[in-house]
């Protein structure tokens, strides 16, 4: 699976792909439906057309008569990768799940282990057609006739990723999954959130790792509105800068959209403080982002996993919370103040349970993991999910325009009643990792 990667990352990149941005596939056998391209279970990626499993090992179709479309599908034992060469930008995405003779249960998410559907259950018979949009990206940034003018400096741990490598990923998961079809067509009107920050907020690529930035797609309607976070592990506001990741965004972000900004962890550890280019930059990035009709929303980092002899968090970050909810109020733009709905949901869940929503396993609980994980600032997908919810909370609290685009998949939260963790569902990826991430 790695091996995969790696060849992508160093011939992908250079290759010239069509710019073809619309495909139907017909999941299943040779038997396909008109105007569709048929994906067996020996579909391996193939560079030369574009599309493809990153692994079909496990994989099955399964022919039960009927509607050429829905009449058959592509199920496995474990979780399967489809992959597609398409030119960066935001995508709706079609999928027809579900076992015309049988029941289903699936849950996708995008590149770098996003959440887009979750437990999704068919039942005997039944063929459901649900609906993800998804931001695709690369690391040129062009000029508007489409020629290079810059590139965004990849670390090169982000040179195995899912979200770096000129292609669209989708995950397929859980107990049966069973997938008929897959329609995909570009969307040039939902409003896109931006998002800024560290390793509290990336895409996460490998187990046991998470934050609240993959988890937010989950929550929002589709067509309306597409998360892309552009947050990399280890980075401050300026090394967001200096790696030319926010030119990136200057250069694709358009009126209406939104720009969400959280830094602090990494910039109080690298030896500044909220007088030393902090406030500086954080204003400067809201000046630019009105300037270009954007919406900036900043967002306090949330609290490291650190209690006093009571009980109650404790303030590691310095005075960078304080920082960002005074400039929310010179600037006279949103807050999500995370930094203090953290400290109520640790609290609530006290001591020895908050360590259910870190990365906290002892040794050999994933592959090369010879020593106990115990870490108090980075996130697995259960703590992720959690502070994703308080960021939801605090969009519909204030009533923040987004608000109108948030799904039925938020129901309500209450940070001081944490959700109980037994009926958190997360079924792993194949991609596992012990190393830490970047940044602290």
């Amino acid at each position: 699976m790695q091996n995969w990667i790696k060849f992508l990352t160093l011939f992908l990149g250079s290759l010239l792909f069509a710019q073809q941005t619309t495909f139907n596939f017909d999941f299943g056998t040779e038997r396909n439906e008109n105007g569709f391209i048929p994906i067996m279970s020996t579909s391996k990626f193939d560079k030369k057309i574009g599309y493809g499993f990153m692994d079909i090992s496990g994989l099955k179709s399964v022919d039960n008569g009927g509607n050429a479309l829905t009449g058959d599908f592509i199920i496995s034992e474990k979780p399967f990768y489809f992959s597609v060469a398409i030119p960066e930008g935001n995508y709706d995405i079609k999928l027809n799940l579900g076992d015309t003779k049988g029941t289903s249960e699936t849950t996708v998410r995008v590149e770098n282990r996003r959440l887009m559907l979750n437990e999704v259950k068919t039942k005997k018979g039944e063929i459901l057609e649900k609906q993800i949009t998804v931001h695709v990206k690369d690391s040129i940034i062009r000029n508007q006739d489409g020629t290079q003018i810059g590139i965004v400096k990849l670390k090169p741990r982000e040179r195995k990723y899912l979200h770096w490598d000129n292609l669209l990923t989708i995950e397929f998961n859980d107990k049966a999954p069973k997938v008929c079809s897959v329609i995909i067509q570009p969307n040039k009107t939902a409003k896109t959130i931006y998002i800024t920050g560290d390793s509290t907020v990336v895409d996460a690529q490998y187990e046991p790792w998470a934050s609240w930035g993959q988890m937010l797609p989950y929550f929002f309607v589709p067509n309306e509105v597409v998360i892309a976070n552009y947050a990399e592990s280890g980075e401050t506001l300026k090394a967001f800068e200096d790696r030319h990741r926010i030119d990136k965004i200057w250069n694709k972000i358009k009126s209406g959209d939104y720009l969400f900004i959280q830094f602090g962890h990494n910039d109080q550890k690298a030896g500044n403080s909220t007088k030393s280019g902090y406030r500086k930059r954080l204003k400067e990035w809201i000046s630019k982002a009105k300037e270009l009709g954007a919406i900036p929303v900043l967002v306090t980092s949330m609290n490291r996993r650190v209690f006093d002899e009571n009980n109650k968090i404790v303030n590691k970050l310095e005075d960078f919370p304080d920082a960002m909810r005074e400039i929310s109020k010179e600037e006279n733009v949103y807050l999500i103040d995370l930094n203090a709905m953290s400290k109520t949901l640790f609290e609530a869940m006290g001591p020895e349970n908050s360590k259910k929503a870190f990365v906290y396993y002892p040794a050999n609980s994933y592959p090369n993991q010879k020593e106990t994980l115990a870490d108090d600032t980075h996130f697995n997908p259960y703590g992720a999910y959690e502070l994703a919810k308080c960021v939801v909370k605090s969009i519909v609290d204030q009533n923040l325009p987004l608000k109108k685009y948030i799904s039925k998949n938020y129901k309500s939260f209450n940070p001081n009643k944490p959700d109980d963790l037994e009926k958190f569902h997360w079924p792993e990826s194949v991609f596992m990792e012990s190393l830490k991430p970047d940044g602290n």
